[in-house]
């Protein structure tokens, strides 16, 4: 199986590319029968552009129209085995990050399996958050201090950790240069809100599989952050 984790961005042939490997993998599961890749989505109320850019986010890395089943709920909504069901693939977009790690509160356990048994999974934004253990969900302030932007804090004050989906035993944190967010993994590893984690640049992909080393994809950086007995420690991956 592998995991893609994309930290953002807004070029569609650019993120695409990014997931060029993810379809292809998706591909290979289904040599006896048409491709179906899932696309998950949790919408605000007034969104009607992003199904549409995730659609050509998968297009632009190789998988038809016809080969995207989208499931797209709306904010407070959650998500049922049947988005999941028959997928060769998964592609959770991104959006604001407390309602997706709730949407798939219902099916992580369906979810590990399925990856587990070898289906590609791909989060982008959001869905690179929660496809965590330890899920990094927002916030901009640890004990009262302000450690990112509270632009960046996804609708919370203090800085949260949930239960993600398991697919990493690390945090993820996301659009690392772009919004800042670096600090707030190296805040949240410094106040044992995570033992370690990486923060991905937009444009950029972090690639775990378990037929090969972590690789780092893109244009930009991927963070990684942990603790250290001299305090954190932070390593600068590239392509």
């Amino acid at each position: 199986m592998s995991v893609f984790l994309l930290g953002g961005g807004r070029d569609v042939a650019v993120c695409g590319s990014l997931l060029e490997a993810f379809v292809g993998e998706a591909r290979e599961r289904a040599t006896d029968r048409p491709l179906v890749i899932a696309l998950l989505l949790v919408l605000e109320a007034d969104d009607d552009a992003s199904v549409e850019r995730f659609r050509g986010v998968l297009e632009a890395a190789g998988a038809a129209s016809a080969e995207i089943r989208v499931h797209a709920i709306v904010e407070g909504e959650g998500f049922t085995d049947a988005a999941i069901g028959g997928a060769d693939g998964v592609f959770v977009g991104g959006g604001l990050t407390p309602a997706y790690r709730e949407a798939f509160s219902g099916i992580r356990d369906a979810v590990r399996e399925r990856v587990a048994d070898g289906m590609p999974y791909a989060g982008f934004s959001a869905g690179a958050a929660i496809a965590a253990g330890p899920a990094l969900v927002g916030g901009f302030r640890v004990d009262g201090i302000e450690v990112v932007s509270e632009d960046a804090g996804e609708e919370l004050d203090a800085v949260e950790v949930r239960p993600g989906l398991g697919l990493l035993d690390f945090a993820v944190d996301v659009h690392a240069a772009q919004w800042g967010t670096l600090s707030r993994l190296i805040a949240a590893v410094d106040a044992g809100l995570v033992t370690d984690g990486v923060a991905i640049d937009e444009d950029t992909a972090l690639v775990i599989s378990a037929q090969a080393a972590p690789a780092v994809r893109g244009s930009g950086q991927v963070w990684r952050v942990e603790s250290a007995a001299s305090g954190v420690h932070v390593q600068v991956l590239r392509a």
